[in-house]
Parts: structure tokens; sequence; C-alpha cells
């Protein structure tokens, strides 16, 4: 049992072949986190309960449990009924009555929630040393900081003791502990995750984050975690105008990059050979690069504590700040009490800023999929960070402190190791609620750099579940196929190949002249009909208007009947433009024709 990896889907599977049960999943779990670094967790929940709540489980039926008996962490600024909730302040513990929103959702799933991960203290900071609860060591090397906010929750999932955790991520703390402890840590759209019963850093830019061993575990923790909390003033639906095809990994993808002269490592030559390695491995996988203009980006990440939005740290503490001010963390109070500073006029000549950093962002993002950046430019031990706490902090946030003030999804990746033996990353992000299409990218990046899961000797790499849409099938039998001039068109909308088929013997097949590329007229002849070749693509429902807005004359969508007696919509040709047209219905399928000259 101590060799059993926790990763979610070798726990379903030794759950569902009877080697495991729930209770011995937590009695490891709790076996692995007494011998480990009690640095990790604030509070534990006792073996009684979480025995009950095993032994609960064994009850049920595991199909209708996505997360049956899986184990998980949460960050000590998120509810956890019954649990305290310190967010690394002992001087403001409470002891909430209900699970946050999100913890509910996931409990009811059949996960277990184990107990309360070490933070910098009100989440605020990227080092993970900001705790008067310790700081948890490094999965890798305890010289090393383990990242913040959220250093327990990473450390936790990276060392097995868990399948996952919950973060926040207001400037990078479920990205920057995800990427050094060599962890998926994906950051969703702001308000995908409810807030509610999340104790608060930045309340307006919060967002509840999920560290896993992969991408496939991210995603079956985010399927069930994202849900609209009509309580939570920040929940946000999901946009059902959305772009579809921006949601889903397509076969070909353009993603960004920053102009060379806008990269920086902080003198970490190792992670910067890394960061290209990492690049060159996505064109490797079929994405195409583009350079793009990084300092909007870079402007807005400046914005959040150079501007006024520190003040939203302040309020959140500012009872405990004015009656306990010695309860704080020094560099935790010193931060905070910045907010003191910034004026309603600087408040909102901060917001007009940020709003042309917006526009200026989006300009940049319009012909791209997702932005691949380092997670962090550099790796510092805690010694470093001890000698220089602000500044050296504020090096780790160049690449995420902007990515919540611009409503962006992202999502941490794990792509190699330094010559330290320090874990190395990147961060992929795009506009918000394309948390799908992140996940399918990471998960192909992730398994093409062939490194293990966490700390641990695993290398499992599930396939994605496949985003579900309302589509309509087309029937296609030209230039449209797969590997033909015209197939982009579909694969651009976010079609998806189901099956090649045949017509019934019910058509004839023409190569219309003066076509570029050259292309075939389908056209019905009840009376000396032929079978013609077709492919079927599952077109999503919102990309019908764009796509039969390319559709030139005399071509048209009609109904084709299949070989089988089904139908079908599909492309066929007017009658007239037939006439002048080559019959090449003998040869059955377009791909066998050669266009003369």
């Amino acid at each position: 049992m101590d060799s059993l990896s926790f990763d979610i889907a070798t726990l379903a599977e030794a759950y569902a072949a009877g080697s495991i049960r729930p209770v011995e999943v937590i009695r490891e779990t709790l076996n692995r986190i007494s011998n480990g670094d009690p640095n990790i967790w604030i509070a534990v929940d006792s073996q009684e309960n979480l025995l009950q709540q095993a032994e609960a489980l064994e009850m049920r039926n595991q199909n209708e449990l996505p997360l049956y008996g899986v184990p998980f962490a949460i960050k000590d600024n998120i509810d956890v009924s019954n649990l305290p909730t310190t967010a690394a302040c002992p001087d403001f513990k409470r002891f909430p009555r209900e699970d946050a929103y999100v913890v509910s959702l996931l409990r009811a799933a059949g996960a277990i929630p184990v107990g309360k991960t070490n933070l910098d203290q009100f989440a605020t900071g990227l080092v993970g040393t900001r705790s008067p609860y310790g700081v948890p060591g490094n999965a890798f090397d305890p010289e090393y900081i383990p990242g913040g906010s959220s250093s327990g929750s990473a450390v936790s999932v990276a060392l097995g003791q868990v399948s996952f955790s919950l973060g926040t991520d207001t400037a990078g703390s479920g990205r920057v502990p995800a990427c050094y402890n060599n962890l998926v840590g994906l950051k969703p759209s702001r308000g995908a995750l409810s807030a509610n019963g999340v104790f608060p850093a930045c309340r307006s830019l919060d967002c509840v984050s999920i560290f896993a061993l992969n991408a496939s575990d991210a995603q079956r923790v985010f399927r069930i975690a994202a849900r609209f909390d009509p309580e939570d003033p920040y929940s946000r639906r999901q946009p059902s105008e959305l772009d579809t095809a921006k949601k889903i990994a397509k076969p070909s993808l353009v993603f960004g990059v920053p102009r060379p002269n806008q990269l920086r490592f902080f003198g970490n030559e190792s992670y910067q050979e890394l960061y290209h390695e990492a690049i060159e491995r996505l064109q490797s996988l079929g994405y195409s690069m583009q350079t793009i203009d990084f300092a909007p980006f870079l402007d807005a990440a400046r914005l959040l504590y150079e501007g006024p939005w520190v003040a939203e740290r302040l309020w959140a503490i500012k009872d405990l700040l004015e009656t306990s001010p010695d309860s704080l963390h020094p560099i935790t109070r010193q931060i905070v009490e910045g907010g003191y500073k910034p004026s309603a006029v600087d408040t909102f000549e901060a917001a007009y800023e940020l709003q042309r950093l917006r526009k200026l962002a989006d300009e940049q993002l319009v012909d791209l999929d997702f932005v691949a950046t380092p997670t962090a430019g550099t790796h510092y031990r805690i010694q470093e960070i001890e000698n220089d706490p602000i500044s050296l902090n504020s090096n780790l946030g160049y690449y995420t402190n902007f990515m919540n003030l611009l409503d962006l999804s992202a999502i941490a990746v794990p792509t190699g190791f330094a010559e330290s033996g320090m874990p190395f990353g990147i961060t992929l992000f795009s506009e918000a609620f394309h948390d799908e299409k992140l996940l399918s990218v990471a998960n192909r990046l992730h398994e093409a750099s062939r490194i293990p899961l966490g700390k641990t000797s695993e290398k499992r790499f599930p396939q994605l579940k496949p985003v579900e849409y309302d589509a309509t099938p087309i029937a296609v039998c030209g230039a449209h196929m797969r590997g033909l001039p015209l197939n982009r068109q579909l694969t651009d909308l976010g079609a998806t190949f189901i099956r090649s088929t045949q017509t019934a013997a019910r058509y004839r097949l023409f190569a219309l002249p003066r076509t570029s590329p050259p292309k075939p007229g389908l056209a019905r002849n009840e009376e000396n009909g032929a079978r013609i070749e077709l492919e079927i693509w599952n077109l999503p429902n919102s990309q019908w208007a764009e796509f039969i807005r390319h559709i030139p004359s005399p071509l048209g969508i009609g109904t084709i009947e299949l070989d089988d007696g089904s139908t079908v919509k599909g492309f066929l040709c007017e009658s007239w433009a037939t006439e002048s047209a080559k019959d090449i219905s003998e040869l059955g399928n377009w791909r066998k024709y050669k266009p003369e000259g």
C-alpha cells in the first residue's frame, strides 16, 4: 500500500478491482502524513472522523461518485466544517460550521477532505515562508522555497500524501508552488469556482485553484467544482455565447511567447534553457508560435502591488491589524499596511489604466489560442528569501501577477528539471473560460516531457474527457476532407471527425471547373446514381453560421442519403453547375481525382 500511487485514475481502478477500500486509503494517507514534514499541515482531521467518512463511502456505489474515496487537502484559508480556519494566523482561528461551497461539491462527489494545509499568512506571498506554523519543505529539496502562498497544498500532493488539493490564486499562489513541486496547477477562470467560504486576500480577484499530479486529475476536480453559486457575488456562469471552438484543443493551435527582451530569468540560465526547450516541445506537438508584445501584461502586473489593490488585502484583515497588529507576520504586516496609502483618486486612476491595458492585452491575444511563459523566472533558496523577502518575492510574480487583473484562465504544467535538480514548468494562459482547452494542451505537453508526477516515480497521463457541446453532423466529399486544403475550415471551428462512409447509390460526383482549390460537386441522380465516399464531421451548432458563410456558389448545404438509409446534412451542388463539369463518379472518391494541368 505504501507504494500505491494516489493519482485519481489509479485509485479508481484499484477500487473497481476490489484490491483496496477507502478505509485502507485513509489509513495510508494518515501514515504518510505522520511520517512526513509536520510543517505541511496546520490541522488534520481525526482518524475517527476520517474513517467514519470512508466507511460510509464503502456503503455507496462507486460508479455514482466520480471522486469515490479520493483524499484531498485544503488550503487553510478555505473553510471545512469542524476544522479550524486560521489563514496561518493563530489569533485569527475560527471554527466554521459549514464547508466552503467548493469543498461541499467535492465531498458530495465522494472525495474525503483530510485536513488544512499551511500557507503564506493571509495568502500574502509567493514564497511559502511567511507562516508561524513553519516552512513546508520543498518536495525536492527543503533548502529551496516551496512556493506560496499555497505551500502546504502543493507539497502534500507532490509527496503523494493526498490525490489533489485546493489552493487559492490571486497573484500566482496556485501556479508558483505547482512549478516548484512538479505539479499541474490550474488557476481557473475568475468566478468559475465559488469563493464562498474562502477568506479573501483580494476579494474581487481571488480564485480557488487546483493542484494535481496530472491534467486528467485536475480536469476531474474542475468539472465537479466549477458550478455557479448564487450565494457568491463573484461567481460566474460560463457564457453560453462563448465561441465553442476556442474551448477545444484543435489539432493546430497558435500560441504566443514574449519578445526575447521581455523575458526575465534573474540570472537562472538553467531555467532559461528549460523554457526554450518547452517552447520547442510545443512546436514539435504541432502548435505554431508567434512573438507578442508582452508589455501590457507586465504593466498590469505592476498594478497589483504598486496600485490600490493592496487596499483589498487591508480590508480583509483591517480589524485584526488595528486591534492586534503583532498577530501578523512582520512581512505580511508590512505589505498590508501599504493599503492605507492609496486614495479614492488613486483607485479610479488605476482602474482606468487597467481598462486601457486590458484592451491592449486583448489585441495581443486576438489571433492566439494561448500564450506560453515561464511560471517563474527562477527558484530561490529559503536563505535568499530571508535576506531579501520583498524584492525577490516580486521577481516570482513577474509572469503571474497580471492574470486575474486581466481576467485570464491559466495552468502551470511541469516540463523538466534544472541543473540544481529542482523542477521547472511553464504556464499556459488564455481568455476567461478557456480552461478546458488549456487542460488539453497541458496534458499533451506534460506527457511529452516524460517526467514523473510530483515527487513520485509514476508517469501516468490519462486522456482527458472530451469537451461536450451541442453539435450537428455534416458530410463533406471534397476539399474539406482530412488532409485536404479546406479541412482547416472545419477544425478551426472545433469540428471533430466521426467516420468515413458513403452515400446511397443515388448520386453523381463532378469536378467543378475554375475552382481554387479544386472542388467537387455532389448531385442527386435517381436513375443513374453511384455510391460516393464521404466523411462525417461533428460541427458545433454555434459554428454553423460561420462555416456556411464561406461556402461559395454553386455549392450549398442540403440533405444527403447515406448507404445505410440514414440522412445527414452535407454539401450538394446546384444542377446547372454540373452541365459543364467533368463527371468523375466512377472514381467514387474525390481523393482519387487528379485535376488536369
